[in-house]
């Protein structure tokens, strides 16, 4: 197998040519298709989570069809098309887990980051954390459901039933949601980059009733608001543009530090969250509602040796939707 491996957090990804591994008892190997490129993936690259797995192939929004399979795997099959999200592994014993809140695991591992990902031409995977995706949609737009849909889905839960939503980054996953929330019956409202008309267009073509730079306030109060965006200035901004008794949803795995902020824009029932990861619920959920919602989801694709050219677009901002790697 073929891989882009990151040896030390802070340099480029290398294109390596490693052993064919074989899954052990309860795994399956899949032969990616395409695998999605993530916000995520870059504060991997960058160091900013701790304790990842060394040297790791990153990767957590994969598609690819199962050719081989271990030892206790049931209900998958050879040739079956796959998705492997974000959450690999949970230990089924603590007390999150016992609770059915499996995304707030002890001893979790993550695809890409503790465990090795899908920037590669074949990965191994936890079969229980292994999703069937059918053959309707083609493997490269279905990628960025493995994460970017999978965790907008969970903070649009969390955000609540409010008509207005507010999506601070409009990116992957906020070009996801909207389309989940237009769905809904909701309005939505994006806040880009300063000046960013580019993507404030790209917003209003899928029905944004508004849009404009995070600088700036909404016409009318949001009953929730969504933030997708890392700088954590954005935080007391959101909060000023909700109303009472609305919600700021945190949706990201990492944020620049928050800065202090007066008391009354908290006030007044405001609530602060935040969503770690997903459950193997939410997919099934949202992947089950994917063909009667019609997501269209924009990407620009990339051959899997161009990984870190995608990732330094991505850090940019040089495209819009979503960044998918294909062997």
């Amino acid at each position: 197998m073929k891989a882009m491996v990151l040896n030390r957090p802070g340099t480029p990804l290398e294109w390596t040519e490693l052993p064919d591994r074989q899954p052990g008892v309860g795994e399956v190997r899949v032969k990616v298709l395409a695998c999605g490129v993530c916000r995520t993936d870059l504060h991997v690259l960058d160091g900013e989570l701790p304790d990842p797995k060394s040297p790791v192939i990153p990767g957590h929004e994969i598609v690819g069809r199962i050719n081989a399979i271990g030892d206790g795997v049931v209900g998958l099959a050879i040739g079956e098309r796959v998705g492997i999200p974000w959450l690999g592994h949970t230990c089924g014993v603590c007390p999150h887990c016992e609770a059915q809140r499996e995304n707030l695991c002890d001893a979790p591992l993550f695809t890409g980051y503790t465990r090795d990902g899908g920037f590669a031409t074949a990965v191994i995977a936890d079969a229980r954390f292994t999703f069937p995706l059918g053959e309707t949609g083609s493997d490269v737009s279905l990628a960025p459901l493995l994460c970017a849909g999978l965790i907008g889905w969970r903070s649009l839960k969390i955000a609540g039933d409010g008509k207005r939503l507010g999506l601070y980054g409009f990116g992957a996953a906020g070009h996801i949601v909207a389309q989940v929330a237009k769905w809904q019956g909701r309005e939505v409202f994006a806040f880009t980059r300063p000046g960013d008309t580019g993507t404030q267009m790209f917003a209003r073509t899928l029905g944004a009733a508004w849009a404009g730079g995070s600088d700036e306030m909404p016409p009318e109060p949001l009953d929730a608001a969504i933030i997708y965006a890392t700088p954590g200035e954005l935080v007391p901004q959101a909060l000023k543009a909700v109303r009472k008794g609305g919600r700021v949803v945190c949706a990201g795995i990492h944020m620049s530090d928050i800065p202090s902020f007066p008391y009354r824009i908290l006030w007044e029932e405001r609530q602060l969250l935040s969503v770690a990861n997903l459950t193997r619920q939410d997919g099934i959920e949202f992947l089950g509602l994917v063909p009667r919602i019609g997501i269209v989801v924009k990407t620009t694709v990339y051959p899997l040796q161009q990984a870190n050219q995608a990732l330094e677009d991505l850090r940019a901002g040089r495209f819009d939707g979503a960044a998918v790697l294909v062997p």
